[in-house]
């Protein structure tokens, strides 16, 4: 193919006169009163402000290696302009709908020859399990769409791509716009831009009428494939912003045709599924591209009406390349209208002559013709190759060179190209058209794929008219809403997400201290002969907490080989930094339960952390100042956890999980540090009263003298010492008899019956004729509550997090189960 950039591209902001355009002026005028180099700073600081919200970052302390960026210049479109776009968008929704109306229904336009059979039946997005969705109640199919326009050298705007299925991009466009509000905030005060909030209003006005009109009170779930996909984040500001659960296919299950969300509390009815999956993945029962993925039997649930799928499973079959080149043919017989919008020529090989005309002409870009992706360049030769030999497999589209805008590249301006995404829904009644968008900066032959997760962006303003009037969805008239105050109404794969986040942030907090107490003891080369029987004990610790290399070296050799154990675990692949990775990945899954401060005191404390322990390397001073580091993150996770989460269930399973890991390793190191002779008991005590954080406690009591009795009511039964067993097992039992039921209290009655023993324990030290001798005894009894620990750390998993494999839940029919868990 020859070059496509032929013609020379049109600037957006320059006219043909070399002036510029009216409605750049008063940007370009905002902008240059920042002063020099502002505009590059407030760049710069607009990509700290993506990384801290983790947008620029795969997990918090990682970062890619190429993230999504937006330019701090934004992309400036005039009401009239905008006004021209909105009603072709509109008019390109309806026709799409109604293609897809009639394919998944009569199929009049098959039979009628006005669309051939192989852009239909040979399509992948064509779903033959979706056929009857077509026709009411099941309508519309198409709930949201969007498009990627390119505006040509003759400065008409033409659509390069439909996208149906699950459009990415109106969550990024939002964030765009937030971020670039809170590093430019004078840019927006100077200038009449309209708002994106009323669309995000309509949009979840629009989820609640969609619902079964038999629903009074609807519950909107937004479907996500999982915090591992490109889309997770995206997944995460769209749930907040249309106030939807946010949930995976294994939190879903259908039980007697209803769609049911599996929560802490048992099953909560789903009526609308606002689905970021691709559709032949939805159901594995009736499609057989979604494997073992999917909810079994959510077709037949929409079939039935029982919850409404948006888009609806199928959408995919309008972004087909090759069905632009019947749409304005589609729009005369569909709509009675001209296509408003059209596209970029398009030709289907399929028809007589065009694979001749593509043969003859220069400037053909070849695509498959249901296959909205685009080939990449190393494909070109096969792809023509291809296409010579199954024509009717292949469309043909003349992309011409896209409009350009300034970007800011270091402290200059440079023109880059342009493709805009813009988006509208179907409210019910009529669609609505995202004043903005996202501007997507790169080759439009790139562009034309489906929305990258990496790469440059720009906010779209869309300037208001004066006379214009903001209009917002119409009141909605519901019931008056139950007071509701639950704890488990939280999904079981969040709360046992929550669950470890909790015990791997105590995890590394324990970590801190033991290398903490061990660096103490150990920098000054020489072990003084009273702390000999200490550092054997931290030892025993660090390798209980999964230090390799501790337990070869407990012993004589502890104080010599500890150094490289402790920094061996510091580095990439050490059980600190899997520790750190483990709690990253943990934050990103329960993104969507963290406000915004709260993500930002998890992400950011934990990056200073894991700074400070990159680089400490062998150095025992610098390897001390790591840990601090770390006990700040740990810190700031327990006190934001305590003053900004409600005390309902992810606040619960976080606390839980915290208490459950103190509590097991309270006992285990204090089992570790009275495993000596009664005589050399008092080393013991000492470095107990360390670990648990008791010293100042325990002299404002007891002044400087070592007893084994009060200090191990200190540590083991004082329900006042947060860093006590008694407080951890008190605050287990606590949280398990909240999302817990009258008649099913045995998780609860057994955090009781451990905190008995631990209080046992040290009356009976109390009463022993010599406390030394019975402390020393201890270990054993230790040991074994701490395995109860875990024992009852293993219940509450097998009680609340375990799913039920897919095949036990199928075949349930009748009247809603009264089920718990996930059961």
């Amino acid at each position: 193919m020859a070059d496509l950039g032929v013609v020379p591209p049109i600037d957006e902001m320059v006219d043909g006169r070399g002036g510029v355009r009216a409605h750049w002026r008063q940007l370009l005028g905002i902008m240059g009163g920042m002063g020099e180099g502002a505009l590059a700073e407030r760049g710069r600081r607009l990509d700290r402000a993506f990384e801290d919200e983790g947008i620029a970052g795969v997990l918090p302390g990682a970062k890619r290696d190429a993230a999504w960026r937006c330019d701090p210049l934004p992309m400036v479109l005039p009401a009239t302009e905008f006004a021209a776009l909105e009603a072709g968008i509109v008019q390109r929704a309806r026709l799409l709908e109604a293609i897809l109306a009639d394919l998944y229904g009569p199929q009049a336009l098959l039979s009628e020859g006005l669309l051939p059979p192989e852009l239909v039946f040979a399509n992948p997005g064509f779903l033959r399990a979706c056929h009857s969705l077509g026709a009411p109640p099941q309508r519309p199919l198409l709930h949201l769409y969007a498009v990627d326009l390119l505006r040509g050298p003759d400065g008409q705007w033409r659509v390069l791509a439909d996208r149906t299925s699950a459009p990415a991009g109106p969550g990024m466009a939002r964030e765009n716009r937030r971020l670039l509000g809170r590093v430019m905030p004078e840019a927006f005060r100077g200038a009449q831009v309209r708002s994106m909030r009323p669309f995000f209003d309509v949009w979840q006005d629009a989820l609640q009428r969609l619902a079964p009109p038999e629903v009074g009170d609807p519950a909107v779930a937004l479907l996500t494939r999982g915090s591992q996909a490109p889309r997770w984040f995206e997944d995460m500001l769209l749930s907040r912003e249309l106030s939807c659960a946010l949930v995976e296919c294994g939190d879903l299950t259908v039980r007697g045709g209803v769609l049911y969300l599996k929560t802490l509390q048992g099953l909560q009815r789903v009526d609308v599924l606002l689905s970021r999956v691709d559709g032949a993945r939805l159901d594995p029962l009736e499609m057989t591209g979604a494997g073992t993925a999917g909810v079994p039997g959510l077709l037949d649930a929409a079939r039935n009406g029982a919850v409404r799928i948006l888009n609806a499973p199928g959408a995919a079959l309008a972004e087909a390349p090759a069905l632009a080149a019947f749409l304005p043919a589609l729009a005369g017989r569909l709509l009675g209208e001209t296509l408003a919008l059209p596209s970029v020529e398009t030709l289907w090989l399929g028809t007589s002559g065009a694979a001749e005309r593509v043969a003859r002409e220069d400037g053909w870009l070849l695509r498959r013709a249901t296959d909205g992706s685009m080939p990449a360049a190393s494909q070109a030769e096969a792809v023509a190759r291809e296409a010579r030999d199954t024509p009717a497999a292949f469309a043909a589209v003349h992309v011409p060179p896209p409009s350009l805008v300034p970007c800011v590249t270091g402290d200059g301006l440079e023109p880059h190209s342009l493709v805009l995404r813009m988006f509208a829904v179907f409210d019910g009644m009529d669609w609505r058209v995202m004043p903005g968008g996202l501007a997507r900066i790169g080759q439009a032959a790139a562009l034309g794929g489906a929305l990258p997760s990496q790469g440059l962006s720009k906010d779209v303003w869309v300037m208001a008219d004066e006379g214009s009037d903001i209009i917002g969805p119409a009141p909605a008239h519901l019931p008056p809403l139950p007071i509701r105050r639950m704890h488990g109404a939280l999904p079981s794969r969040v709360a046992d997400n929550l669950f470890w986040l909790g015990r791997y942030t105590e995890r590394l907090e324990r970590a801190a201290r033991l290398v903490r107490a061990t660096q103490a003891r150990i920098s000054r080369g020489v072990v003084l002969p009273r702390e000999a029987a200490e550092v054997a004990a931290l030892a025993r610790c660090l390798a209980h907490a999964g230090f390799t290399g501790a337990e070869e070296v407990i012993g004589s050799a502890a104080a010599q080989g500890l150094p490289s154990v402790i920094a061996a675990a510091l580095r990439e692949g050490g059980a600190v930094t899997i520790l750190t990775d483990r709690i990253a990945a943990l934050t990103a899954m329960v993104r969507d339960r963290l406000t915004a401060d709260m993500y930002a005191t998890f992400t950011l404390t934990l990056r200073a952390a894991r700074a400070e322990i990159q680089q400490a390397g062998s150095n025992l001073d610098a390897i001390g100042r790591a840990m601090i580091a770390v006990l700040r993150f740990a810190t700031a996770v327990a006190g934001i956890a305590a003053e900004s989460m409600v005390r309902g269930g992810a606040w619960l399973f976080l606390d839980l999980g915290r208490r459950v890991e103190r509590a097991q390793a309270i006992a285990s190191e204090v089992g570790f540090a009275l495993d000596e002779p009664p005589a050399r008991i008092e080393g013991g005590m000492r470095l107990i009263l360390e670990l648990c954080d008791s010293v100042i406690t325990y002299r404002s009591r007891y002044l400087t003298v070592l007893q084994p009795a009060p200090v191990l009511d200190l540590v083991l039964a004082d329900p006042s010492n947060p860093r006590a067993l008694a407080f951890q097992l008190e605050a287990i039992s606590r949280n398990l008899s909240e999302v817990s039921t009258a008649d099913d209290s045995a998780l609860p009655d057994e955090a009781a019956s451990l905190l008995a023993e631990a209080e046992a324990i040290v009356n009976q030290l109390v009463a022993a004729p010599d406390q030394a001798i019975a402390a020393a005894a201890l270990p054993p009894r230790l040991e074994a509550l701490a395995n109860r620990i875990a024992a009852l750390s293993d219940a509450v998993t097998r009680r609340y997090f375990a799913l039920l494999p897919a095949t036990q839940a199928l075949g349930l029919e009748g009247a809603e189960p009264a089920l718990r868990g996930a059961a």
